[in-house]
């Protein structure tokens, strides 16, 4: 695993633990777990989660990859922005 990777994860786990999960009082245990389906993600978080890749990564995420499957896990997550920062 390189550096850059494990940047990008770390990343997306602090947002979604102190931006989404704290909110809602929920704690994120893992990487795998699904964020949507232990209420950390609504649709505003969504949003939030889209608006922090874009300005993070410089990555654009078009409205048909908003989807569960896409925004499933911290590491659902690493993979679409890294699969979309090859594409640049």
């Amino acid at each position: 695993m390189t550096t850059q990777e494990t940047t990008i994860k770390d990343q997306i786990r602090q947002f979604v633990n102190d931006e989404l999960a704290a909110a809602k009082g929920v704690t994120v245990t893992s990487d795998d777990e699904s964020l949507i389906d232990n209420g950390v993600v609504d649709s505003l978080g969504i949003f939030r989660l889209v608006t922090f890749l874009e300005e993070n990564f410089g990555v654009k995420v078009g409205d048909e990859e908003i989807s569960a499957e896409n925004l499933q896990s911290v590491n659902v997550i690493e993979q679409l922005v890294l699969s979309k920062a090859k594409k640049k």
